[in-house]
């Protein structure tokens, strides 16, 4: 199957399924994320500026697993998943090392989106550089979420890098709209209303560190998501997208992350 016969017959699929009916961001459910991630945000910006600022020197078994060549991926706490009304919170977060790299080199690799599908496809299928302002950056994604079924999504970001002292720079994106994409591929093809489409990714925030240290750069990511809750009696269907892709999808990223510093 072709992967464009693949994404038409997943979009039918999709919709031809009872239950699985688009559904609308509430206000209450946005709230919900925007209080979570204050509450993140401020425990990063905390981590950022301490002695600890890796998520992988709180736990040496992890430390150990990254300098070994493993890239690492849990929940942030419980099972990464938070129950919200009408929605549901995912907070991931992982690490990888990336032998003989300079700070410098991995910051313009991952400043580098114009070329980033080059080694994230093929969950990225496209990226570009909208407009750069010193170190922010406006960018344009369209990411691919393929499990049981197939979502392609057009994506907007607004990224902010923070060198700090001591070999050490962290990042701040935000997804400033996520649009899921009907009939991808084909001339028909359409961009859902934001906020009002199937529900499986609404938001996206990560929050990113970098230090040089031990013969390389240590990289971690803290990804932070909202997407629906499960249908009842649609687990089968919903939960390999919207419980299962995010801890996949951190590590598919910081193992891209690697390769296209090595690759420099």
């Amino acid at each position: 199957m072709s992967p464009l016969t693949w994404y038409l017959s997943s979009a039918l699929y999709l919709s031809a399924v009872p239950g699985i009916t688009t559904v609308d961001l509430q206000p209450h459910t946005t709230a919900a994320f925007d209080r979570y991630i204050e509450s993140a945000e401020q425990r990063l910006d905390r981590q950022a500026h301490s002695e600890r600022f890796l998520w992988i020197d709180s736990n040496p078994a992890h430390k150990t697993r990254v300098a070994q060549g493993e890239a690492v991926s849990e929940p942030y706490s419980g099972n990464g998943d938070i129950d919200v009304p009408d929605g549901l919170i995912h907070d991931w977060v992982g690490a990888v090392f990336i032998p003989h790299a300079s700070i410098e080199r991995v910051i313009a690799s991952a400043q580098d989106y114009n070329s980033h599908t080059a080694f994230y496809s093929p969950e990225l299928q496209a990226s570009k550089i909208v407009r750069k302002d010193g170190k922010t950056f406006d960018v344009y994604m369209r990411l691919l979420k393929k499990r049981v079924i197939t979502v392609v999504l057009d994506t907007d970001h607004h990224v902010t890098y923070f060198p700090l002292e001591d070999a050490r720079w962290y990042s701040v994106s935000h997804s400033t709209r996520i649009a899921e994409v009907s009939n991808p591929g084909d001339a028909a093809e359409t961009e859902m209303t934001p906020g009002h489409d199937h529900g499986f990714l609404w938001r996206l925030n990560s929050y990113w560190h970098f230090e040089q240290r031990d013969g390389g750069v240590y990289v971690e990511c803290e990804a932070i998501s909202l997407s629906r809750s499960v249908p009842v009696g649609f687990g089968w269907l919903v939960n390999p997208i919207v419980r299962a892709l995010p801890r996949e999808s951190l590590a598919n990223t910081l193992r891209a992350m690697r390769e296209s510093v090595l690759a420099r």
